[in-house]
């Protein structure tokens, strides 16, 4: 007997490719028309050089050297996804990532340059202060039955300024700057290792080995959600926290143990950006980071999966790069922010596409049932 041969779109995770790319392309067309509305002689280059980011760069060092620091910059992308991807796994939004994020910034910093501790102990205590702030998230949905967003929200804010507060002392800002002292020049041993991974990207100095843990941790938050007890538990509650408790698990103590974790992954992307000293922390920002808020995007764009994420955030850092590109006399850099906020837009459709897609093979199904009855019926005639 023949076997039948099942669709590739059946796959779940066709379907979230498939999806995720018509996002992504829905976004570069609408981002092209604005192009063309603004200017229409130079919309088709505009949109290229976004694309090619590095790519357009004369030398393969240059090329090598920018991707570089494209992927130094994913990481820390990478994670604060991974942050907002695994509480909503739980059933929780966490809009509090940017907090966590800000608050993990404060401590590797702060440590770093006023203790001069060691990378380790940075990115330690960076993990801590993302899980503490993302636990005070989860003792108000607990105790209080305060939303995780509105508490994350607010707690964003307070992160901020505490942090702009804390860095702003004796000995950890720059006298002559509005931002911190450059750790490479006050704790060279505060920064991640490089351990080679530098000389594969021309030499540029911010490249760490911050970039296989970022997707390391991708790997191991997809086992704990799928292949563990701990997991399994943990998206039950989500799932129905009554439910949950009248299976006799502690329903409170996983929504905390969710936020923590989800705040320690935050903040460890901020210690994966800040500890390669790539840049420092303006002590006078009046705005939340994007970096935390973005991580929604990159978790939604990349199919609320760990390993999805790991290429929606190059895919959004790769744009973000390459809108400085563009012909600023015509056009201004934040065109590839406009881009990826389509994208992100869109993303907002990616169920819709999937089940389009599913209503597509049912129909399929339908239709081939159909076909095959008069068959029956005249050999059974």
């Amino acid at each position: 007997m023949k076997k039948k041969h099942s669709s590739i779109l059946r796959f779940e995770g066709v379907q979230t490719l498939l999806a995720s790319l018509l996002c992504i392309l829905g976004g570069l067309l609408i981002g092209f028309i604005v192009l063309l509305i603004i200017e229409p002689s130079g919309a088709w280059e505009a949109i290229t050089s976004v694309l090619e980011s590095y790519f357009r760069y004369p030398s393969a060092k240059l090329q090598l050297k920018y991707l570089g620091q494209t992927l130094t910059r994913t990481a820390p992308l990478l994670m604060c996804s991974l942050s907002v991807l695994f509480a909503y796994k739980v059933g929780m939004f966490n809009i509090g990532a940017a907090g966590q994020y800000v608050a993990g910034a404060c401590a590797a910093l702060y440590v770093g340059i006023a203790f001069h501790m060691p990378w380790w102990v940075c990115m330690l205590a960076a993990i801590l202060a993302g899980a503490l702030l993302g636990a005070v998230s989860g003792m108000l949905k607990t105790f209080c039955n305060v939303n995780v967003v509105i508490s994350g929200i607010m707690l964003n804010w307070i992160a901020l300024y505490v942090t702009n507060m804390v860095l702003s002392t004796e000995g950890v800002k720059n006298p002559m700057s509005p931002y911190t002292m450059q750790l490479r020049g006050v704790n060279p041993g505060g920064l991640i290792p490089q351990m080679g991974l530098n000389t594969l990207f021309g030499n540029e100095k911010s490249v760490t080995i911050a970039i296989p843990l970022a997707i390391i941790m991708a790997i191991v938050v997809w086992v704990i959600l799928n292949k563990t007890k701990f997991g399994y538990e943990l998206k039950a509650t989500g799932y129905n926290y009554h439910a949950a408790k009248y299976s006799g698990m502690k329903e409170n103590q996983n929504i905390i143990m969710t936020m923590m974790i989800a705040g320690a992954l935050a903040g460890m992307g901020a210690a994966l950006l800040y500890l390669t000293g790539i840049e420092e922390w303006e002590t006078t920002i009046s705005s939340v980071p994007a970096m935390g808020f973005n991580g929604i995007a990159v978790a939604f764009l990349g199919g609320l999966s760990p390993i999805g994420s790991i290429l929606a955030a190059y895919f959004i850092q790769h744009i973000t790069m390459g809108g400085g590109n563009v012909d600023l006399s015509v056009y201004c850099a934040q065109i590839s922010s406009l881009i990826s906020s389509l994208i992100i837009f869109l993303c907002a459709f990616v169920a819709f596409f999937k089940l389009a897609i599913k209503n597509h093979l049912r129909k399929r199904d339908e239709a081939a049932a159909a076909a095959a009855l008069p068959k029956k019926g005249g050999d059974n005639a």
